[in-house]
């Protein structure tokens, strides 16, 4: 599976993780810390991208319609010189 580590947790988080593992069939509860922390991560990759996308977001309609053409000239004149 991988490493171990030393992780503290209090007497009732250990009594419920191992009522979790011994319903799921499981000796003890490495399996069930395992899943949690790839859920956590997976949701902290995935909040971070939610982050981004509405920072991207608030951007949206910031330039004057002058801005946005002469922006749009500039771009085609550089794709040209390319």
């Amino acid at each position: 599976m991988g490493m171990r580590t030393t992780v503290e947790i209090t007497d009732a988080q250990r009594a419920k993780l191992l009522r979790l593992a011994a319903s799921r069939g499981e000796k003890g509860f490495s399996v069930l810390v395992h899943e949690a922390i790839d859920l956590y991560l997976r949701t902290q990759v995935e909040a971070a991208r939610r982050a981004r996308v509405k920072a991207a977001l608030t951007v949206l309609g910031t330039f004057s319609d002058k801005d946005a053409e002469a922006l749009r000239e500039a771009t085609r004149a550089l794709r040209k010189s390319l």
